[in-house]
């Protein structure tokens, strides 16, 4: 039987994956609640999980919590990679050092198996459809560099500790409980100003849209079926959306669907933003796994859960 511990486990994909992860085994959520919340976690609360409040910053406490689980999952991290702007420490702390905290209570405590929850922003600025290979451009945000030193950690912990690891590059993951992005941002915004949805750049960015089942779904085959000591996959369908037609689902989703839409201008919706991003998920579907959902049908799906808590 697995034990399982997530670090960051009380929020949006977190959540999620703990649900699963109950059926599997006993599993102990290891997470602070600053941007994660108790009330995500209710039903695998009610079905023995337990929550120990924490921070993967916090070393001392993050062996003591992780001591006797075989299987770590690591989703902690800034969950909005515009707010490094604001502090270009927070994604060193939150991602980089974070990352290697836990991998150094895994040596400590002889925890064997890491999951980590990477992103596609690693791949940089490019417009080309990324596959596991393709890192010859390199990160252009704070957060997507703290997710390429969270990589290089593991591979060199793997390789020099005996650790096997899974590493996941999602792309934008959307769905219920969704704590940030660009479809709760823009429903957050027609909430406070009904009339008008101001949309950072031009409108044309677009990248590939998972939705939040498929996103754990894929997490979970992964885990079952890779057996390398370093297993990296893309989890994405293989097409795209646009920020305007998120923009638009979400006035429709609104109360006033007679609200206009103003863009800010530029190809960029502020500095390290990918304007267009593109992920290659051949690798897991040769290994059997596919998104059920394509990229639109993601956002229309989230975008009516996300509405109904936005709106009540």
């Amino acid at each position: 039987m697995t034990r399982s511990f997530v670090v960051g486990g009380a929020g949006f994909i977190g959540s999620h994956l703990v649900e699963r992860l109950i059926e599997r085994g006993p599993v102990t959520v290891y997470d602070n609640l600053s941007v994660g919340k108790r009330a995500f976690l209710s039903h695998a609360l009610s079905r023995g999980c337990e929550l120990v409040l924490g921070d993967a910053l916090d070393l001392p406490a993050l062996e003591g919590a992780m001591l006797g689980h075989d299987t770590v999952f690591h989703l902690a991290a800034n969950p909005e990679a515009r707010w490094g702007l604001e502090n270009p420490r927070l994604d060193l702390e939150q991602g980089t050092i974070s990352t290697w905290n836990v991998l150094e209570a895994m040596r400590r405590t002889g925890a064997k198996r890491l999951i980590f929850a990477s992103s596609g922003t690693l791949y940089g600025d490019t417009p080309k459809a990324c596959a596991e290979v393709d890192l010859g451009s390199l990160p252009i945000s704070l957060y997507g560099a703290s997710k390429f030193a969270g990589e290089a950690l593991i591979s060199a912990f793997v390789a020099c500790f005996g650790l096997s690891a899974w590493i996941y590059r999602f792309g934008n993951v959307v769905g219920p409980r969704g704590t940030h992005g660009a479809a709760l941002d823009f429903l957050n915004k027609l909430k406070a100003s009904p009339r008008e949805l101001e949309v950072l750049g031009d409108g044309r960015q677009s990248k590939p849209y998972v939705y939040v089942a498929d996103c754990v779904s894929g997490v979970l085959f992964g885990l079952d079926h890779a057996r390398e000591p370093l297993n990296i996959y893309n989890i994405a369908p293989p097409g795209f959306t646009s920020v305007k037609r998120i923009a638009e689902l979400c006035i429709a989703a609104s109360p006033n669907p007679n609200a206009r839409i103003r863009y800010t201008g530029g190809e960029r919706g502020w500095p390290g933003d990918v304007p267009h991003s593109r992920l290659d998920a051949g690798k897991l579907a040769a290994l059997g796994f596919r998104v059920s959902r394509t990229s639109d049908q993601a956002l229309e799906e989230a975008v009516q859960v996300l509405a109904r808590e936005v709106f009540g």
